[in-house]
């Protein structure tokens, strides 16, 4: 005979599967991951380990072709940095060998909420994340509620504040560039 739990003993015992504890956890290096870049969904994650294994996979299947295919491997391997780099996965074009070490953690790091704080628009995740799921901030003409967005290169130039943003206003009540016209608004 188990007695009911209180309240605040399910709220605490509400994401943990007894069952299948040890599948439900996932790795310390996993939770390590969600926690440090405020990742709410664990799927989230998976996709992005699959990802990173996916374009490792293709980068070693380049390398190991065989020297008949020296110009095919040069323009496949080309075009992956290319898009990897337009992507702000890797840093440089210049070997595959960037593209063998690529993580989870280089999408997890073009994830909007870790643009505005590298963009200093968010003192750090906890709050970045919360902006974005408030509608504070857009990303060129569209506002952007949804933290698992990936950014581009050629795009995050274009992440600034919604106009009607009270944050909006108090950067520029701070930088003292509010116009007159935004005051009667």
């Amino acid at each position: 005979m188990v007695r009911k739990l209180k309240y605040h003993e399910q709220k605490l015992l509400r994401r943990l599967d007894l069952v299948n504890w040890e599948a439900s956890g996932g790795n310390l290096a996993e939770v390590r991951a969600l926690r440090r870049y405020r990742l709410g969904w664990r799927e989230d994650y998976v996709q992005y380990k699959a990802l990173a294994r996916a374009v490792r996979a293709l980068a070693r299947r380049l390398r190991d072709l065989g020297p008949a295919s020296a110009a095919f491997r040069a323009r496949c391997a080309a075009a992956l940095l290319e898009k990897l780099h337009g992507l702000g996965l890797v840093n440089s074009r210049q070997s595959l060998a960037v593209c063998e070490s690529l993580s989870a953690a280089a999408f997890c790091r073009r994830r909007l909420p870790c643009l505005l704080v590298k963009l200093r628009m968010a003192q750090n995740l906890r709050h970045a994340v919360t902006f974005v799921e408030q509608g504070h901030v857009r990303v060129g003409p569209e506002v952007v509620t949804d933290p698992a967005l990936l950014v581009p290169r050629a795009v995050e130039d274009f992440i600034t504040w919604v106009d009607a943003s009270r944050l909006r206003l108090k950067v520029l009540d701070y930088n003292q560039e509010r116009d007159d016209f935004d005051l009667a608004a």
